[in-house]
């Protein structure tokens, strides 16, 4: 049969077997036509087919979009709109997200409906909780994984870390993931979930010196996404300020 004959060819072009399908089905007023249709469908499968690959890998514990999000009860810094956010500017421009409020105001929902655009675009993204991220550091180090893991790590473009600070982490565990995050500065962006302001981040990472560098790396280019929450200090000051409440160490030190 013709059809069997169209199956083993696109087999071994490695094309889908959804174009064999289409092949039966699709009409073009000219050969061309034909040929384009048939293309474009291929094309649009890949797409839908490495997406789902994408979300499925990242991690995220449900999928959330846009929809029914309230931009309007969150504060954008000047400069970002909701559609410049959902156009994933600041990941062409490898900038990094900052949500701070109290539990339950949405952090996770933007969150993951940024990081499901973003695979819905063919960027991968990686979705931990920062407690579990740090707890596989820890335990790739120890059998001797690491190099392994962080490898993984790296491919992703984009790394989701929801409910930083919750949980205090162990020394080494925020050793090391304070080194996976220095090392991806300025080459992925990161999005950070927190109800922890800045000035208590030094109860989690315990070292004041490691906690000014990472503020510091972290906010060189990076968006503060406000919640609407309890702390109206943080809301009324500007990400700089915060920084350099807890910078003067960070630079005697020089790191």
């Amino acid at each position: 049969m013709l059809e069997d004959k169209i199956i083993a060819c696109c087999k071994k072009l490695r094309l889908s077997r959804n174009l064999a399908d289409m092949a039966m089905i699709t009409d073009g007023e000219s050969h061309q036509e034909y040929l384009y249709k048939l293309l474009a469908q291929e094309l649009k499968n890949r797409e839908q087919v490495r997406s789902t690959k994408l979300i499925n890998a990242a991690g995220f514990y449900s999928i959330k979009t846009f929809d029914g999000f309230r931009f309007d009860e969150i504060t954008l810094p000047s400069g970002l709109t909701p559609e410049s956010l959902k156009s994933l500017d600041f990941i062409h421009e490898k900038k990094n997200i900052i949500m701070y409020g109290r539990t339950g105001t949405g952090k996770t929902m933007l969150s993951i409906a940024l990081g499901v655009t973003a695979c819905k675009n063919g960027i991968p993204v990686k979705f931990f909780r920062t407690a579990s991220l740090v707890n596989q550091l820890s335990e790739a180090k120890n059998t001797g994984t690491l190099g392994t893991l962080l490898k993984k790590l790296k491919k992703a473009s984009v790394t989701i870390l929801d409910e930083w600070g919750y949980v205090p982490y162990d020394r080494t565990g925020a050793q090391l993931l304070f080194d996976y995050l220095s090392e991806i500065h300025e080459e992925k962006s990161i999005i950070l979930n927190t109800n922890l302001e800045f000035s208590r981040w030094v109860n989690v990472l315990y070292d004041e010196q490691m906690t000014a560098a990472l503020l510091g790396r972290l906010m060189h280019h990076c968006h503060l996404i406000l919640f609407p929450g309890e702390n109206n200090r943080l809301r009324e000051s500007s990400i700089n300020e915060l920084y350099h409440q807890i910078a003067p160490t960070n630079e005697k030190e020089g790191r």
